[in-house]
Order: structure tokens, then sequence, then C-alpha cells
């Protein structure tokens, strides 16, 4: 099949799609204490994801960098409006990892109202997905917002330009390279002036009609593995010396690439960052690169409004901002059964529920305010077993508790949700009970 053919196919109508209905949810839910919903169930504290987000915007500011949010833990138009707008700062840029979440921004009215004006796909650009994007190009640019792609293979900007090609008026696109760094996940290496790889990519959108560059794009997965603030650091700027080299390469094999005044821009954006890492950015973290920077820096995150065990483990941050956890039900007792003679118990929260990540910590979830966490997991129950870190005592779980644990990773548990259940520590009895529903959106 042909590239032109790819992406001309028919597109699923995402403006069309409906979502579990707010106001009915809000209805039965709002004012019901936690301890009566069914479980397994998803919590989100409000305020403290509003403060994650403030703090996420200061650090943006200490460091003298663009931000944008990732809306992808949570997918949903109350969270990404907090991500935008605090109290310390606001953006207007997001990353969006499905066409689902960037259509359904648009449908939630963050456009329309100017919340949003810039929207990255944040994957390397799919063939087959050129039309929904250009679809998602004109709705946005009737509110004068902008598009961008990503892009790390010269196939990818052949595909735009077949695609526009087939167009009455042909129109540039705005890119972002994706530099690897290193991780090994997506995106081409810089490496130095003779990489073949990006020299040919570069070349290749030198050449072409239907992009142009707006930066360079880095996203330091590996940073997961930090322990401490200078760890993480290290981390950051490594992502800032991957798209400055990035930057400087292409200001040398491709010049006419830099980007022109007369066009209202005279400098890349270099984009870098993950919970992480741009939990370490500060002033400080930006005086220590030792390079001269070639463009504009932009910080993006995405799990700092919640936050999870994996991010714990890196010691940026601590318990009190975790701002989500599921809840579920103790359903049986298994007294001496452990390998080592301590109790067992089982809870009706499985992989499906919790995920099947693990962490540095060990386990898939430690339950919050007691000495047990989740050891084991099957589709729909875990197996409870006593988290050895805790003092010894003699605290037995019950049959028919009501626990709340806090799992590893909470991007891949929010997505087993249907809805989320929101509280909120700032109002007077507000974590004892529902003052909000958040319906996430669904699907790629």
């Amino acid at each position: 099949m042909s590239i032109l053919s790819l992406s001309e196919q028919t597109t699923t109508p995402y403006q069309l799609l409906s979502l579990p209905q707010k106001d009915a949810l809000a209805k039965e839910f709002v004012g019901k204490p936690l301890n009566e919903l069914r479980t397994p169930a998803f919590v989100i504290d409000r305020s403290i994801f509003a403060q994650n987000c403030a703090r996420m915007h200061q650090k943006a500011a200490d460091w003298g960098a663009g931000f944008r949010a990732h809306v992808k833990t949570h997918k949903t138009a109350e969270g990404t409006k907090l991500q935008l707008v605090s109290t310390a700062d606001r953006t207007s840029a997001v990353v969006v990892s499905t066409l689902m979440e960037a259509w359904q921004v648009v449908n939630a009215g963050l456009v329309a109202d100017g919340t949003v004006k810039d929207i990255l796909y944040g994957l390397p650009v799919a063939i087959n997905k050129i039309a929904d994007l250009s679809s998602l190009w004109e709705t946005v640019s009737t509110y004068g917002a902008v598009v961008r792609l990503l892009v790390d293979h010269p196939k990818q900007i052949e595909a735009l330009e077949a695609f526009e090609d087939s167009r009455l008026a042909p129109r540039r696109w705005s890119i972002f390279v994706k530099v690897d760094g290193g991780q090994k996940r997506a995106g081409v290496s810089p490496g130095s002036p003779g990489s073949p790889g990006f020299e040919a990519l570069l070349k290749t959108i030198e050449a072409s009609p239907a992009v142009s560059v707006y930066g360079f794009y880095c996203h330091a997965g590996n940073s997961y593995a930090s322990t401490s603030e200078s760890e993480a650091s290290t981390f950051l700027s490594s992502e800032v010396e991957a798209v400055n080299t990035a930057a400087e390469v292409a200001m040398t094999v491709a010049p006419t690439l830099v980007p022109d005044p007369a066009a209202g821009k005279s400098r890349f954006v270099l984009s870098v960052g993950s919970t992480p890492t741009a939990h370490s950015a500060s002033s400080e973290a930006k005086a220590r690169l030792s390079s001269m920077l070639h463009g504009d820096l932009e910080l993006h995150a995405g799990n700092y409004p919640v936050l999870d065990l994996q991010q714990l483990h890196t010691s940026l941050v601590t318990k009190d901002r975790i701002a989500q956890r599921v809840i579920a039900t103790v359903i049986s007792y298994y007294p001496g059964r452990g390998s080592d003679g301590s109790d067992e118990a089982i809870c009706d929260a499985g992989a499906i529920a919790m995920s099947k990540d693990t962490g540095p910590s060990g386990g898939f979830g430690d339950v919050v305010g007691r000495p047990w966490r989740l050891g084991r997991v099957s589709q729909e129950h875990g197996i409870l077993t006593r988290d050895k870190a805790s003092p010894e005592n003699d605290e037995s779980l019950e049959v028919g508790d009501i626990i709340q644990i806090v799992g590893q990773h909470a991007c891949l548990i929010s997505a087993a949700y249907p809805w989320y259940y929101v509280v909120d520590s700032a109002v007077e009895g507000g974590t004892d009970k529902v003052v909000d529903v958040w319906v996430p959106w669904k699907g790629w």
C-alpha cells in the first residue's frame, strides 16, 4: 500500500465519540463516603494534584524555561486545566500520547477558550494517522492554535509531503525532531557532525516543503532510576546536551533549518524533561550547563501531578505529595501462609486494577498507613504480604477492611478505570468523601 493511500484511509470521527456522563456520575457519587464505594476504585486528591502542578510551574520558572504539560497520566479535562493554570504560573502548551487525548482536549472546549494553544502529538508520526492529525490541525487553527509533530525518520517526512501534495493548498507542518539521548526508546542520536542517520534526516527535512523545524525534543525515561536530586540533574544535563548538540549539528549541516526572525521566531526550542529530571530543574542546575545553548529551553513532564512509588523512590518527592491511590477491599485472610510464616491476605485489586509494573522498592503497591504491601497479583485479585521494612507489630487485616494502596506506576494504573473519584484535602472533611468525578479519555 502506498504512503498516500495509507494516509487517506477513513478516519475515526473522534469529535463525535461520547464519554460516560459526568453529570450522572457526579449526581450518584458526590458526597458519598469513600468506604462506601464499590472497589477497586481510583481516587485523586484535587488539592495535592493542584499543588504539584504549581510546583512544576515554579520549577520551570526557576530554570528560566517554558513548560509543556503531558496529559497522558490522567487524560481528563479537569486535570489538564490544573496542569496549565496554577497559582504559580500558566502555560498553554500540551503533549498528548493519543489522538483521542488531542480530540478530547478540543471537545472539552480547552482550545476554544484559549487554555490550550499548542498541541504536540508525542509519538513519531504514524503514516496512517496523518489524515486524522490534519483534521485536528484544521479544527484548532480556527481558534489560532497549532498542532506539532515529532519526527525521527525520513519516511515520515516523505509521507507528510505526499499528503500535502494531495491538497489544493499544501501546508508546512511544525515539527520537533525526536532526539535519542541514550534512552533507546524513540528518536535518532545526533552524535556529532558526521552522524549519518541524523544528518540524512536533517537534509531530508531541509529539502522538504512540507515541514518546518520548531525544535528538538528528548525524554529521559532512564531518569526514573535516579535516587537523588544530583543524579536526576545529571540526567537532565544529558538531555540538554543531546538536544543542544542536535541544534548545533542542524546549524552546521542544514543551515536553512534555523528559524527565521522574519517569520517571528529566531531560536529553536530545546524541549527536555521527564518527571524526575523536571523536578531537579533549578537556576543552579541551569548554571552548571557547560555549553552555549543553541535554542530556548522548554521542560515537559506528565506524571508529576499524581506521582507514585516509582517517583517516591527517586527521593525527589515525599509521600504527602502523592495525589492518587486505589481503594480496595480485603476479601480473605491466611494466617501463617507466608514462606517465612507471616500472615497473608487477599484483596480485590489485582493486575488490572494496579498494573504489573514493579519498581526498585519492590512489590506492586504499598498499603497506606499499615505494614502491608501488594506482594503478588493475578488478574482481579492481589496478595497482600507483610512489609518487612515496617516495624514489627501485630497489626493484622480483617476480612471486609477497606484499604488504600499506592501503586508503582500511576499512568498505567489510572488507565484501567472508567472514572476517578476526586477528594480534596483543602476542604473540611474532603478526604473522606467524594467531591467530584473525573471521566478520563479512553482509546487511541
